[in-house]
């Protein structure tokens, strides 16, 4: 079996960059919120936390 690899550059025009550049944010955010909620969670509690409990979190 031949196993290949490509590479691929992507040059944003301003308008995309700035779009992507506002959607890591968020991204960024949202991660760094469930985080935080999961590691004061074992802190506080020792209770850990499933991805779901996670994503109810956020949702509510």
């Amino acid at each position: 079996m031949v196993k290949r690899a490509y590479k691929y550059r992507f040059y944003p025009s301003p308008e995309q960059a700035e779009l992507l550049n506002r959607t890591f944010g968020c991204v960024r955010l949202v991660y760094n919120r469930a985080l935080e909620a999961r590691t004061r969670a074992w802190a506080v509690d020792r209770q850990r936390s499933t991805y779901g409990q996670s994503s109810a979190r956020l949702r509510s």
